[in-house]
């Protein structure tokens, strides 16, 4: 059986996802693209860490304080 996270109304809530999330779930938690997601990485409005292998990932505190912004 498949489990899906979904968001409440309140616009702080951020699944219990852990520390850092993928490019692509930030997208899809937001309900914007990939390439939104990129630039609110290089705005400042999203922080990012790297992981050992090169990839970046969105640190999920940023995005529950992107979402109480918008």
């Amino acid at each position: 059986m498949e489990t899906t996270q979904t968001l409440t109304d309140t616009p702080t809530s951020v699944p219990q996802l852990g520390r850092s999330v993928t490019i692509q779930r930030a997208a899809e938690i937001l309900g914007v693209s990939r390439r939104t997601v990129y630039y609110r990485i290089s705005e400042g409005v999203l922080q990012t860490i790297r992981t050992r292998g090169g990839s970046q990932r969105v640190i999920v505190e940023s995005l529950a304080q992107t979402r109480a912004r918008h």
